[in-house]
């Protein structure tokens, strides 16, 4: 972090965000924030995330530090170690995979009751991803099968998205940087 940064910092007038970056395998996590980043510091080739890893990106007004978590069934435990020091959510979903979506509405639910999420009013951006495969189901179904206007007690937002292309990544951003900085102010 350069000095400018740091003043701006110091200032209040960056912001710098711990996001949680969830979701099943395969449903796009590592795409998305890949795409998130500056063109340059984009990598050409995805690997599965083994555990988490983490990344950076900057808006006008936020810095955020991304916690990319494993969705593999053998490391989805390790997501609530890091409840805590989150302070908002992206929950990736692969739109085409309709066999898996009980068990990504399982994986948000165990979330949503999670002692360290349930009595904070946490955003949640819902990314409805491969929008662009032939059988994907639209964010609107993706959100009546995960049952998302039962969730009152959080501000939530869903966009239909294409990792690959970029599609509906900004508006979502846009939405979760609104969120924080209301949260903030």
């Amino acid at each position: 972090m350069g000095l400018f940064d740091k003043l701006a910092a110091w200032l209040g007038l960056k912001k710098e965000v711990n996001v949680l970056c969830l979701g099943l395998d395969n449903s796009g996590k590592t795409t998305i924030i890949n795409r998130l980043k500056p063109s340059n510091a984009q990598v050409q080739d995805i690997v599965p995330t083994i555990g988490f890893s983490i990344e950076k990106f900057k808006t006008s007004s936020l810095s955020f530090t991304v916690f990319d978590m494993s969705g593999q069934g053998r490391y989805r435990n390790l997501w609530e170690h890091y409840y805590k020091e989150g302070q908002a959510i992206i929950f990736v979903i692969d739109s085409a995979d309709k066999l898996r979506m009980v068990v990504a509405k399982e994986e948000l639910d165990t979330l949503l009751n999670h002692p360290d999420i349930k009595h904070r009013r946490i955003p949640i951006l819902f990314f409805a991803n491969k929008m662009d495969m032939r059988d994907a189901l639209t964010s609107v179904k993706v959100s009546q099968l995960l049952c998302l206007e039962n969730i009152k007690d959080k501000p939530w937002h869903i966009c239909a998205t294409n990792a690959l292309t970029g599609d509906g990544l900004q508006e979502g951003v846009d939405w979760l940087q609104d969120q924080i900085k209301t949260m903030r102010t």
